[in-house]
């Protein structure tokens, strides 16, 4: 009986997976390996296409070192503040403040980019200087504190759900033990959050592959080039309809996201074990 009601709920979603992620995806791949026009079949000639391509291995770099420098940053800043909330009164209000970037609108968050990091913006009235930050090297980091500011709100309240919800007599019992506030963190609440840190790790990491509509609104298809993500090259590739080159990038994309959390996911059963 319990098992005729586990497929009753699992059957419903997993039709819908199917239907709209794993139908839609294997298409995709089909596409992969014929041409755009006339889809005849072409072997592995699209993805030596997008390998010989120099938006796709520039995109490519830059994707890399986007999350790269990202990822530590918005999981240490995260648990950092996190940390120094979990001791203060009234922590639901502290959630409700860091969570309000994510309810911004991206147009809101365009036209502060352009006020504060224009040419005859905030930024350079405060500093005296007369540069386009958007059209020189200074774009990457503009975007990295984009991403940051945007997510660091989620990561925060994941961080701190994870801390409140230690048993307080562990941590009574180290300070007992004469513990320090760091041998406490180290050997104490980090062992504890290691559901919290998988989760929050992938997390931010798949959401690094999303950065890209701000960029877009405010730099165009071709922004600065240090900020010229695999977004903007799937979406130039889609306006100009090479539908058999974005596919080949997609499977491969898909293909290294697979890997990446696999790596994460068998790391982390490891450590639990």
């Amino acid at each position: 009986m319990r098992k005729r009601w586990f497929w009753v709920f699992v059957l419903p979603g997993f039709a819908g997976v199917f239907g709209l992620v794993l139908l839609p995806f294997a298409d995709v791949v089909r596409r992969s390996f014929t041409t755009a026009v006339t889809g005849s079949f072409v072997g592995l000639s699209n993805y030596k296409m997008i390998f010989e391509n120099e938006a796709f291995l520039l995109a490519v770099k830059n994707t890399a070192r986007f999350v790269a420098v990202c990822l530590p940053v918005l999981l240490s800043l995260g648990f950092l503040t996190a940390l120094l909330l979990s001791g203060l009164r009234r922590v639901q209000i502290w959630k409700s403040v860091f969570l309000f970037p994510m309810a911004v609108p991206a147009a809101t968050v365009v036209l502060v980019w352009r006020l504060v990091f224009d040419e005859k913006g905030f930024f350079n009235a405060l500093t005296g200087l007369d540069i386009d930050y958007m059209e020189t090297g200074f774009a990457f980091w503009v975007l990295v504190f984009s991403y940051i500011w945007r997510n660091l709100g989620y990561t925060v309240v994941l961080w701190l759900s994870g801390i409140l919800a230690v048993p307080a007599d562990m941590l009574e019992a180290a300070k007992v033990d004469g513990a320090g506030r760091l041998r406490i963190v180290r050997s104490v609440l980090l062992p504890q959050l290691k559901g919290v840190f998988y989760t929050i790790t992938v997390l931010s990491f798949l959401n690094s592959f999303k950065a890209f509509r701000e960029a877009y609104l405010v730099a165009g298809e071709y922004p600065q080039e240090s900020m010229y993500l695999l977004q903007h090259l799937f979406n130039n590739w889609f306006v100009w309809m090479e539908l058999d080159k974005m596919a080949a990038a997609a499977v491969c994309l898909a293909a290294v996201l697979l890997v990446l959390i696999g790596i994460l996911t068998a790391l982390w059963e490891e450590r639990i074990s």
